[in-house]
């Protein structure tokens, strides 16, 4: 029986997907991809949904396979798309996570000093080294610097694959249906013109309807207040350990590059050594430092880590304007008195943040709708937008529960 030039992975969203063998596969099996299995898509936010501990791995195929989807309704449609740029979107958005570090976007500051997009970037390029160039024209779609704007759009637009795959993914592993999307539509009424994506004008309800799924989930799920509050926990934590290198009993050794190092200096200096040490990071690093630093003779970081252990977690209070100082030294003064801490630790654990979301930007790269009367338009022209466009903006502060 003859080979199968296909690997056929069962997806829960989709069915089957079909991963033509060759490079992909090769990409696929490569220790960068595979680590993204111990990378959770949601960060913490299993702590508030359990079903939440699906990867950025299985998000990256459920992208993959929307490109794919993509590419071939075009094609049906008499687009011309060459097998060289065909195979090189999809390269592109099965690469285009690989670059996250624990828990996602979590620790993308605090722990890596170097943005997600970055590392990718960087991992992307030696990825193509190892591969005698076969990734060039990919790298160029997920720079956005290729002529055929559409396949750039494709990775990463207002209307891309990457956020089609995830609300649906993020909204069945929550349990949160208002997140689902009809991607299949949407898909199927995509169109080109003058090499830039343009969707037909019957997709424009199913687009404002995923809109509208992605502002509920960005505040009923990425921004969910014990998310927050647990990220933030998590964040100051790896601020203690830092500083408290005696208090700390054996760290994980994977992580003494980025707790103990001068980072900002090595990253500029000698990006692969970053990328050696960031490969060997995942999920697993973290959480085995969080029951290592539950030992600390340090207070607060034993404290903190106890927390995130048992899943108690700070009180998170909103506020629509900055908090003034007297409110914060207020707040800190309790902690301090509160946890027997200092007053330089109470000021690290009672932080001013804020979210922030804007569902549509008016000025980036509009969705453009292909109408009968009045030729492409903006979608700001077909529907009104003014749900979508406000900035909206809430700041918030954690202090301790036994306050």
């Amino acid at each position: 029986m003859p080979t199968s030039p296909v690997k056929i992975i069962n997806d829960p969203i989709y069915g089957f997907i079909m991963v033509p063998k060759g490079i992909l596969t090769d990409l696929m099996d490569h220790p960068w991809f595979q680590r993204l299995r111990r990378i959770k898509q949601l960060g913490l936010s299993h702590f508030v949904y359990p079903g939440a501990v699906h990867t950025r791995f299985q998000h990256a195929l459920g992208a993959f396979h929307l490109m794919t989807k993509s590419l071939e309704t075009l094609k049906l449609k008499g687009y011309p798309i060459s097998a060289e740029e065909f195979e090189a979107a999809q390269i592109a958005i099965l690469l285009h996570d690989v670059g996250h570090g624990p828990f996602s976007h979590v620790l993308e500051h605090s722990l890596v000093p170097v943005d997600h997009e970055n590392l990718t970037l960087l991992i992307m390029n030696n990825l193509n080294e190892e591969f005698n160039g076969a990734l060039n024209l990919a790298i160029q779609i997920f720079q956005k610097k290729y002529h055929r704007q559409f396949l750039c759009q494709l990775v990463s637009s207002q209307l891309d694959v990457d956020r089609m795959d995830y609300l649906n993914r993020d909204s069945f592993f929550t349990g949160v249906v208002e997140g689902t999307i009809g991607y299949d539509r949407i898909l199927n009424m995509m169109g080109i013109d003058h090499d830039r994506l343009v969707f037909e004008e019957k997709a424009v309800l199913s687009i404002e309807s995923y809109l509208s799924a992605r502002r509920l989930m960005y505040w009923q799920v990425y921004m969910h207040k014990t998310s927050l509050m647990a990220e933030h926990m998590l964040e100051v934590l790896l601020s203690m350990c830092k500083l408290e290198t005696a208090n700390l009993p054996s760290a994980p050794e994977s992580l003494h590059y980025f707790l103990f190092g001068n980072l900002q200096n090595t990253a500029k200096k000698d990006p692969n050594s970053l990328l050696r040490a960031f490969q060997k990071i995942d999920d697993n690093d973290i959480e085995m430092l969080l029951k290592t630093c539950s030992r600390s003779k340090d207070h607060l970081i034993s404290y903190l880590a106890n927390c995130l252990l048992s899943r108690k977690f700070f009180k998170l209070i909103y506020n629509k304007l900055n908090f003034s100082q007297d409110v914060l030294q207020g707040y800190r003064k309790q902690t301090e008195n509160t946890l027997a801490i200092s007053q330089n630790d109470s000021s690290m654990l009672v932080q001013e943040n804020y979210s922030e979301f804007q569902a549509y930007n008016l000025n980036e790269d509009e969705i453009m709708i292909q109408t009968k009367s009045s030729g492409i338009i903006k979608l700001s022209e077909a529907i009104s937008l003014e749900h979508f466009t406000i900035k909206e903006l809430k700041f918030f502060i954690g202090i301790p529960k036994e306050i």
